[in-house]
C-alpha cells in the first residue's frame, strides 16, 4: 500500500525523477486550464446561454458570495487566487474515481506548496490593502513583545493548513485501499462516494481558511469614536 503518490516513479535519472505527484498535478492543472478555456471561449450576455456558461456563472457567483461572507469587501480582487485553490483541491478529490489516478493532494509536498501559496498571498494582499508600514505594524500590536508570537503564528498556521489537507486526503485513500483488500466491492463503492464528499469538504475548508487569513491581513484598522466623556 502506498502512503503517497511520491512513491510512484515513472522516470528517474540521477537525482531527477518524475513521480505521480508531478504528473497528476500538471495533468490536473492542464485539464482545468483547457476546461476553462473551452467554457469561456463563447461567453454570451444574452438570455440564451449554454449550460456550461450557466454552470460557470453559478460556481463563480457562489465563490464570490463565500469570499464576501468571510469579510473581504471586494471579492473580485481575490477570486482568481482563492477560486483557483478551491477548484484545484476539489478537482483533485473528484478525480479519485478515475482508475489509476493518484490525487496530488495526497502528497505532503503538494499540500505544503499550496500552504506556501497562502503564506505568500496573505502578506501580498495585506500590503496591497494597508501598505507596507500598515501591514508590518500589525505584527507589533498591541505591543512590540508580540512580534515573535505573531511570526510563529503565521508559520504554524501554514504548517497546519498543509498537514490538515494532507492527513485527511491520505487517510481517505488508505481506508479505501484497506477495504478493497478485505471486503467485497460493494462497501468500497460507498466509501468512494464518502471519499468524494470528504475531498469536497476539505477543498471548502482550505478555501475558507485561506480567505479568513487574507481577510485578517487586509483589514484596515480605523480608530474608534472618541467617548463623549473624553470631550
Amino acid at each position: 500500500m502506498r502512503l503517497s503518490p511520491d512513491e510512484v516513479v515513472f522516470w528517474q535519472s540521477g537525482i531527477f525523477k518524475l513521480n505521480a505527484t508531478i504528473v497528476f498535478t500538471w495533468g490536473l492543472m492542464l485539464a482545468l486550464t483547457l476546461g476553462a478555456k473551452l467554457i469561456t471561449r463563447r461567453l454570451s450576455t444574452d438570455l440564451d446561454r449554454s449550460r456550461w456558461q450557466n454552470l460557470l456563472e453559478i460556481i463563480v457567483t457562489a465563490i464570490e458570495k463565500q469570499i464576501e461572507e468571510v469579510g473581504l469587501g471586494q471579492p473580485r480582487k481575490y477570486l482568481g487566487f482563492l477560486g483557483t485553490l478551491l477548484l484545484f483541491v476539489a478537482a483533485a478529490g473528484l478525480c479519485t474515481v478515475i482508475p489509476a489516478f493518484e490525487p496530488p493532494t495526497g502528497s505532503l509536498s503538494t499540500t505544503v506548496a499550496l500552504a506556501l501559496c497562502v503564506l505568500v498571498a496573505v502578506p501580498a494582499f495585506g500590503i496591497t490593502e494597508q501598505g507596507v508600514t500598515g501591514y508590518l505594524g500589525s505584527y507589533v500590536k498591541p505591543t512590540f513583545i508580540m512580534l515573535p508570537f505573531n511570526i510563529i503564528g503565521e508559520l504554524s498556521r501554514t504548517l497546519a493548513l498543509a498537514v490538515r489537507l494532507f492527513g485527511n486526503m491520505m487517510s481517505g485513500g488508505m481506508i479505501l485501499g484497506i477495504l478493497l483488500a478485505i471486503t467485497p466491492f460493494i462497501f468500497p463503492i460507498v466509501m468512494t462516494a464518502l471519499g468524494l464528499l470528504t475531498g469536497m469538504v476539505q477543498a471548502y475548508i482550505f478555501f475558507i481558511l485561506a480567505a479568513v487569513y487574507i481577510a485578517a491581513a487586509t483589514r484596515v484598522r480605523t480608530p474608534g469614536p472618541v467617548p463623549e466623556t473624553a470631550l
